[in-house]
């Protein structure tokens, strides 16, 4: 059975699904971008004696969006989703990120290896990065996006089913899958339905963070860690990764069959890797 929390932080109030006994190993879950909890709801029936909390990140489902004319910095999650354990009141627990989420449990893990016990990532390991010559033109884009959110015309749905069909033709997931992540992330508006995602988290990032930056955070990595990549996913393709790999102590990769969501395509074949990695003390 699924339980919806609310996380009161110092910061923002975060919404979560919670799956399992309260005594099982303790995993908070951290979906990608644009996405929400539910991104986890195929996988969490199948991954026995654990706790997972699966938290909506600041501007997207349920959770609060941050300030008037904040950006939402690739870093600024890590202490949101620390300040989230705080809540749940744990002290230990193991990670499970997808995509955005993997790049910040990730973070997280490095910064803090007395609390993480294990690391699982699933398409996801640091945060993009990018050329350091784009910056200035980047920091202005982003500028300029939030001073034109104003009169920014956001997508409206007559039903459901467009949204579906739109999540379908932008992610390339099939329709059961669009379907999990579109009835968390709607909201009903005047003329039919919304995205509750707030538009900010699609403007360009205004500061990219280095990749020898990025190397130093995977050094850090302590805990057991786990990546699981889809053969046709977002990370395969892109040779940086193998020195990403390399600086972590104890990662174990495995490559499945599929693309960038395979948590929510084939939950059965991530779960045959993640339920033994996580339950192990």
């Amino acid at each position: 059975m699924v339980e919806e929390l609310e996380l009161q932080t110092p910061y923002l109030r975060l919404s979560a699904r919670a799956w399992g006994p309260p005594d099982g190993v303790p995993v908070l879950a951290l979906h990608g971008w644009l996405d929400n909890a539910a991104s986890f709801d195929p996988l969490a029936s199948l991954l026995p004696g654990v706790r997972l909390v699966a938290v909506d990140l600041p501007g997207h489902g349920g959770s609060d969006h941050r300030p008037p004319g904040v950006h939402y910095h690739f870093v600024d999650f890590i202490p949101d989703m620390v300040a989230a354990a705080d809540a749940l009141g744990w002290d230990r627990f193991a990670l499970l990120g997808h995509s955005m989420g993997g790049g910040i449990a990730s973070f997280i893990a490095a910064i803090l290896p007395e609390r993480i016990t294990r690391l699982a990532m699933i398409e996801g390991l640091g945060p993009p990065t990018s050329d350091p010559a784009d910056g200035p033109a980047n920091l202005r884009k982003a500028i300029d996006q939030m001073n034109g959110l104003a009169g920014k015309r956001l997508p409206i749905y007559p039903d459901v089913e467009g949204a579906i069909q739109a999540r379908c033709e932008a992610s390339g997931l099939s329709w059961r899958a669009a379907a999990t992540l579109v009835e968390r992330g709607l909201q009903p508006v005047s003329g039919g339905f919304g995205w509750r995602t707030d538009p900010r988290l699609r403007f360009v990032s205004p500061l990219y963070l280095s990749e020898p930056q990025i190397l130093a955070y995977m050094e850090q990595i302590r805990a057991p860690a786990l990546l699981l990549c889809g053969d046709a996913g977002y990370l395969i393709p892109r040779a940086y990764m193998q020195e990403r790999y390399a600086r972590i102590a104890d990662l174990t990769v495995k490559i499945l069959p599929g693309g960038h969501h395979p948590h929510l395509e084939d939950p059965e074949a991530c779960a045959h890797w993640l339920a033994p990695f996580l339950v192990i003390s």
